[in-house]
């Protein structure tokens, strides 16, 4: 207790030093001067220098207040000098006694660190991979204060936590760690397990100095320039090699997939004539069975086309009689018919035989008394012809035409007429 005390004296001592080195000087000159009026006078010397010591508390009070404020985002620690107890506090006003107490302000809110040296591989300090190679990586670091853990770890962290605490740490994990893996993997296939493997040391050594670790992003990956160009070559022979790989699987499968369905295939033909067996072998089965009853129907139909024609043949004889009794018939009907058709046709003639003798006796007798009708019949024949016939009549009484035609007078008999029969011949 009695060092602690003698260390917080000091400590007064040194910040009052300053804040008091003018009124010291003060004190100094009146001290000389109260030392010139009566430096024997051993109570007046007590009385300067509690005066002096006022003052100075007085400046020292000015210079630094026992009030202070944390704002938002922020947490304060005050430290007992005496006790070296450490009080959190957060957003607000808080009693800081100079002297006693000792104010530190941290930030709760995330910080960033990203490594600027080893983002490049040509930078002043590249990470090196187990080839010897050096690469830069971008990496960031995000982490922030434990504020569970701040009241306790407060007096040890410095005031450059970042310079001090986390870049020295995050160095030596980062640079261990990617010293153990190849350029490959760092830049494809062991990025994740780089990243946990960083986070899980990194996370335990940041915690002993009560820093939470939020997260490592490993990011932009550069290489060395030669480097670059055999690994774009090694990735061009590396893709023909996985293209002909896929080319010569997708060939085999190719070939098995034509097995398979040259298989398929013979599966489905055997498939196929042993359904057409059996199909043929149910049909054959169904059509002996079909034929028991079969058989017996087509001899019925036999007996039945039999039977059939036998009464066809009665009905055709028996329709040929009809025919030829009706044929008979219609003979004897048309024979009679054409027998009355002729008796009558032979009595029309006949009675027309008559009539026309009749009328032509009729005729004769009428021209042998007027025999100038044959010339008036002849003149009326040839009216649409001539119009006017002059012609001596003969002397005779003879038809007039044979005048004009220069011929001799015809006898009645020449002219086919025939003299009427006298009375009672």
């Amino acid at each position: 207790m009695k060092e602690r005390f003698l260390e917080m004296l000091g400590k007064l001592r040194s910040s009052v030093g300053k804040a008091g080195s003018s009124a010291g000087n003060l004190a100094g000159h009146g001290a000389q001067a109260a030392g010139q009026l009566g430096r024997g006078v051993y109570r007046a010397r007590v009385g300067i220098i509690a005066l002096s010591i006022a003052a100075i508390g007085g400046y020292a009070l000015t210079k630094n207040p026992p009030m202070q404020s944390v704002t938002r985002g922020e947490a304060g620690v005050r430290i007992n000098q005496l006790t070296g107890d450490a009080t959190e506090v957060r957003e607000g006003a808080v009693l800081v006694i100079p002297g006693l107490h000792e104010m530190r302000r941290f930030s709760l809110r995330d910080q960033i660190y990203r490594p600027s040296e080893g983002a490049s591989a040509e930078g002043e300090a590249p990470f090196q991979t187990v080839e010897g190679l050096s690469i830069g990586v971008d990496v960031t670091i995000r982490y922030a204060l434990d504020p569970a853990r701040l009241a306790a770890v407060a007096r040890n962290l410095p005031d450059d936590i970042a310079g001090q605490v986390v870049e020295p740490a995050a160095q030596g994990v980062l640079y261990k760690t990617l010293a153990r893996y190849t350029v490959r993997e760092i830049f494809s296939t062991k990025r994740q397990e780089i990243k946990e493997t960083v986070e899980g040391e990194l996370s335990e050594m940041l915690g002993k100095d009560g820093i939470k670790l939020q997260a490592v992003m490993i990011g932009k990956v550069e290489l060395p320039a030669e480097y670059r160009s055999g690994m774009d070559r090694l990735l061009a022979e590396e893709l023909a090699s996985e293209k002909m790989r896929y080319t010569l699987e997708l060939k085999e499968k190719q070939v098995k997939q034509t097995d398979l369905e040259a298989e398929a295939d013979k599966v489905r033909r055997e498939r196929a004539a042993e359904a057409a067996g059996q199909e043929q072998i149910i049909a054959a089965k169904a059509q002996a069975e079909a034929m028991k009853h079969i058989l017996p129907f087509k001899q019925k139909q036999i007996e039945q086309r039999g039977l059939e024609a036998e009464a066809e043949k009665i009905s055709r004889i028996k329709a040929a009689e009809a025919n030829s009794q009706a044929r008979q018939i219609e003979a004897q009907g048309e024979a009679e018919s054409r027998r009355k058709l002729a008796d009558a046709e032979a009595y029309r003639q006949e009675r027309l035989g008559k009539i026309a003798s009749e009328q032509l006796a009729r005729d004769g007798a009428l021209i042998q008394k007027n025999p100038l009708l044959i010339q008036k019949t002849m003149a009326d024949k040839l009216s649409d012809k001539i119009s006017v016939i002059i012609a001596p009549p003969p002397a005779d009484g003879s038809f007039i035409g044979n005048t004009l035609l220069g011929k001799p007078a015809a006898q009645p008999q020449d002219m086919g007429y025939e003299q009427a029969p006298q009375e009672g011949q």
